[in-house]
């Protein structure tokens, strides 16, 4: 490992996890590393948790404060989380062990844009950060860290954090060192243009400088990153790709998108990834992405040809596709760009190149507000991640989902979320295997039968019964613009807590 930590004085700082772990005390405020399951720290999450599980044997107090750039993966939140060793997470998870404590009460969760979570750390909005626990491909002679498969709220975490742990993992090639460009945004009040104004533009650096007084330890780690296989693509999937084709073409076809002008986000998932599959048969080309992750789906356009450059903060790859990264990594880092997520993430940047987003949903409601976090209005999925940075600021705004889950047992398409995440406001496309419904420059009653076509066959009586008893409501009180029941509201929702379905 000497050659992944060239400075000298940091490589004295070299211990194993089980050492430097004594650094994070209970209530501290930890900020991590990792993004999508891609560069979080391997060892020092089950050290800490070993720590806590002592503490709790002993009758001793040990939860921390837990803050990362988005989902990690269950060797980071799971093991912590299975420890009871977070208080408090923030801002975004996937796992389900943290999912459980979280819905139980055990652990406190803020679910917050990530174009904004850096920010409430600088501004201190969380209280001081005690310890920045960062995974590095290497350490430069000079102290700098080149970032590993993620960036994400790194850079804030280390300028802020009065101790930092650097996890040096050499399962991490090498050759990604020059695809991070780290720009830092200045602090209020002085804060300037960020100067992107196409997808490719590189305007930092490589490396993230840090305060090397700062750092208390150096663990040697050779541990893979989360990848986890997508599932096939299934007929609904591809049913979906192609009305998000089939809409991408009427953007085409009205002037408003050109077959080599199309600057794409999107969500993470089997179902975008089925519509980046779409692509690769499509007219388009010299397509560019603006997003938080790069996926398998993405690095194919680039195989093809089809994509020439993707700028995000992160990978969110499948095990395959990751081990082709580290091996070609050279290559990759000519087209893909990893930047902090407070400048992917930025609606400066997004409002002014003209995404067109894409991402996923729990549910939207007959007038086109969307769920993307919270199942029944209470129980809490993942967060909203970074899905309101795109669909407010973005061009045109989408949502793709199959119509039912759970096997036909929950709707996709419901009379009211029982949580809004993105306002019917932002959501400007909603695209199911039966179509896609258009939203633009329509009032709320005109968008009902749009949406309600969306749904599956087995729920469009039930939604056309619901609109209808609302319209009569509204009718005879005159009051019209959005018409709603809310006696029968949320109708769907009681049913399935009552009954395990949503159906009658």
């Amino acid at each position: 490992m000497s050659d992944r930590i060239a400075n000298a004085q940091l490589r004295g700082k070299v211990m194993t996890a089980e050492e430097a772990a004594q650094f994070v005390n209970h209530g501290d405020k930890v900020g991590v590393s990792g993004f999508t399951g891609a560069g979080y720290p391997k060892a020092l999450p089950t050290a800490i948790a070993e720590r806590a599980k002592a503490a709790h044997a002993k009758g001793d107090e040990y939860m921390i404060d837990l803050f990362t750039g988005a989902s990690t993966a269950p060797d980071c939140d799971g093991v912590l989380a299975e420890a009871d060793a977070v208080r408090f997470r923030s801002p975004y998870q996937s796992d389900p062990i943290m999912r459980k404590k979280i819905n139980e009460g055990i652990t406190l969760y803020a679910d917050y844009h990530l174009s904004e979570s850096g920010l409430y750390v600088e501004q201190g909005f969380f209280g001081q950060m005690n310890v920045a626990i960062v995974e590095a491909v290497r350490i430069t002679e000079e102290g700098h860290l080149v970032p590993s498969s993620s960036v994400g709220n790194n850079v804030e975490y280390l300028d802020n954090a009065e101790k930092i742990i650097i996890e040096v993992n050499s399962w991490q090639s090498e050759n990604l060192e020059g695809m991070a460009d780290v720009y830092r945004i200045n602090r209020l009040p002085n804060r300037q243009p960020i100067p992107i104004t196409e997808p490719g533009q590189r305007i930092g650096n490589t490396y993230i400088d840090i305060d090397m007084s700062k750092v208390v330890a150096v663990v040697e780690t050779n541990a893979p990153d989360r990848n986890a296989p997508f599932a096939p693509i299934d007929e609904a999937s591809k049913q979906i790709a192609g009305h998000f084709l089939d809409f991408l073409e009427g953007e085409v076809a009205a002037g408003r998108l050109t077959y080599d002008g199309y600057i794409m986000q999107s969500g993470v998932g089997n179902v975008p990834n089925a519509v980046m599959a779409g692509l690769l048969e499509s007219k388009f080309e010299n397509i560019k992405a603006y997003t938080e992750v790069i996926q398998d789906g993405m690095v194919d356009l680039i195989d093809a040809g089809k994509m020439t450059v993707a700028s995000a903060t992160s990978f969110s790859l499948s095990p395959e596709y990751a081990e082709n990264m580290n091996r070609d990594a050279a290559k990759y880092r000519e087209t893909i760009i990893l930047r902090p997520q407070q400048i992917s993430n930025h609606p400066e940047v997004v409002r002014r190149l003209g995404l067109i987003a894409t991402n996923g949903l729990i549910e939207a409601d007959i007038y086109g507000n969307v769920n993307s976090t919270n199942v029944s209005g209470s129980r809490m999925m993942n967060g909203v991640g970074g899905s309101a940075d795109f669909t407010r600021n973005g061009f045109v705004s989408s949502f793709i989902t199959p119509s039912v889950a759970k096997g036909g047992a929950i709707s996709a398409f419901v009379p009211f979320c029982s949580h809004i995440d993105h306002t019917e406001q932002d959501v400007k496309v909603l695209i199911s295997e039966y179509g896609y419904a258009d939203l633009r420059g329509l009032a709320p009653r005109q968008r009902v039968q749009k949406i309600i076509a969306l749904a599956h066959p087995d729920y469009r009586p039930l939604l056309e019964e619901y609109y209808d008893r609302a319209l009569k409501i509204a009718q005879e009180k005159g009051i019209m613009q959005t018409p709603h029941d809310l006696a029968t509201a949320f109708s769907f929702h009681q049913r399935f807590l009552e009954t395990g379905t949503m159906q009658k």
